[in-house]
C-alpha cells in the first residue's frame, strides 16, 4: 500500500466513482437494489463460468506449441489469475497465472507472459468489435455529460493501438528471424551479462508467440474470445432482469465493450469506478434511470467480481499458497526472472 501505483489507482477509481454519483438520487438507487429479483443472477454467473472455463481452454490452446496442458489443470490457475485481477491493483493476477504455471508445469514466465499478452489484445479487439457493432445506434443516442460523443475518438484511438499491437505481434510470430536481427544488435549494445538475460527472456517471449503463426490457430483464438465475450454479455442480459428496465443486447454489447476497455485504465483492485463510471454512463443514454442504471451496474459488478474471486480463493488454498510468496512476487524488481525461488505445492 505505500507503492505510488496503489495511490493513484485509489485517486483515479475516486474520480470515476465521483463522476457516476453526479446527481445520484441515492435513496432512488437503494431502492432498486432492495427491489431487484435476484435469481436472474443465477443463470448469469452460469454463463460466466462457462465463459471462464472456455477461456481457461483458450489459454491451453495458445501454450500449445509450448507444453501441452490438460484444460482441466488450466482452470485452476485462470481462475486464481482472475481472482488475483479482482483484490490486487494493476491487474497483477496475469503475473500470478505465468508464476503459477512455471511452478506447476515448469512453463517459462516470460513465454506464458506472452501468450497472456495475446489474449489481451483478441480481448481488446473484440471489446472495439461490439463498440464499432453498434456505432450507428451509439450516434443517435442522448447524454449530456460528453461521455457518448467521445466514444468514436475513444474507438479510434483504441483501434490503432489494438489493431497496431496485433499487428506486430502477428509479424513477429510469424517472421521471428526477421525479428530476431532487429532486436538482437540493439541488445548487443548493453553490457554482456545483462544483455544475455535480456536476449534469454525475449527469446523466451517469442516462444509464446508460437501460437499465432498459423492462420488457422490465430482464427480460433479470435472466435472463441467472440464466444467468451457474449457469454459474459449474456450475463449482463440475464442481470438485466433483475431490475425494472430492458435494453436490446446489443446494447449491454456496447456497454461491455466500453466498460472493459475502461478497466484497462489503473485503478483500485476490482475495478472499482472505471467499470461503474462508463456502464452508467452507457445505460443513461439509453434513457434508463439515473438510479436504476447504477443500482443495476453496482449489482451487475457485484456479480462479476464475487463467483471468480471465492473460487480463486478456494484454488489458491487447495495449491498451498500462501499471500507471502504473492506479495514477493509483486515487489519483485524482476518478475521475469525465471530463477526466482518458488515454493513447491505440497
Amino acid at each position: 500500500m505505500k507503492r505510488w501505483q496503489f495511490w493513484l489507482g485509489i485517486a483515479i477509481s475516486a474520480l470515476f466513482l465521483w463522476w457516476a454519483g453526479r446527481g445520484l438520487e441515492f435513496g432512488e438507487a437503494l431502492h432498486a437494489v432492495r427491489e431487484a429479483n435476484y435469481w436472474w443472477i443465477l443463470p448469469g454467473v452460469g454463463a460466466y463460468m462457462v465463459g471462464l472455463f472456455i477461456r481457461a481452454w483458450r489459454w491451453h490452446y495458445l501454450l500449445r506449441p509450448i507444453k501441452n496442458i490438460p484444460v482441466r489443470k488450466m482452470f485452476p490457475i485462470v481462475t486464481i489469475g482472475y481472482m488475483g485481477n479482482n483484490i490486487y491493483p494493476f491487474r497483477i493476477g496475469e503475473v500470478l497465472r505465468a508464476f503459477l504455471l512455471r511452478r506447476k508445469e515448469d512453463v517459462a514466465v516470460s513465454a506464458s507472459l506472452a501468450t497472456i499478452i495475446v489474449e489481451r489484445i483478441f480481448d481488446g479487439v473484440v471489446m472495439l468489435g461490439f463498440i464499432f457493432f453498434n456505432l450507428s445506434e451509439l450516434g443517435r443516442l442522448g447524454g449530456d455529460s460528453g461521455f457518448i460523443g467521445n466514444i468514436r475518438q475513444v474507438a479510434l484511438y483504441g483501434t490503432l493501438a489494438f489493431g497496431g499491437a496485433l499487428v506486430a505481434f502477428l509479424l513477429t510470430a510469424m517472421f521471428p528471424s526477421m525479428a530476431r536481427a532487429v532486436y538482437t544488435p540493439i541488445i548487443n549494445l548493453l553490457p554482456k551479462a545483462l544483455g544475455e538475460k535480456i536476449l534469454n527472456i525475449i527469446d523466451k517471449f517469442m516462444d509464446g508467440l508460437a501460437c499465432l503463426r498459423s492462420p488457422k490457430d490465430a482464427l480460433m483464438i479470435f472466435f472463441t474470445s467472440i464466444i467468451i465475450w457474449l457469454l459474459e454479455t449474456a450475463k449482463y442480459w440475464f442481470v438485466m432482469h433483475a431490475f425494472n428496465f430492458s435494453v436490446s443486447f446489443f446494447a449491454l454489447m456496447l456497454m461491455n465493450g466500453i466498460v472493459n476497455l475502461a478497466t484497462t485504465i489503473p485503478s483500485a483492485p476490482g475495478y472499482v469506478g472505471t467499470f461503474d463510471g462508463p456502464g452508467i454512463a452507457v445505460l443513461t443514454a439509453y434513457g434508463v434511470p439515473h438510479a436504476v442504471a447504477t443500482a443495476y451496474t453496482l449489482v451487475l459488478h457485484i456479480a462479476l467480481w464475487v463467483p471468480p474471486t471465492i473460487l480463486g480463493l478456494y484454488f489458491f488454498a487447495r495449491e498451498g499458497l500462501s499471500w507471502s510468496e504473492v506479495k514477493a512476487w509483486q515487489e519483485s524488481d524482476d518478475l521475469l526472472q525465471e530463477t526466482a525461488p518458488l515454493s513447491q505445492p505440497n
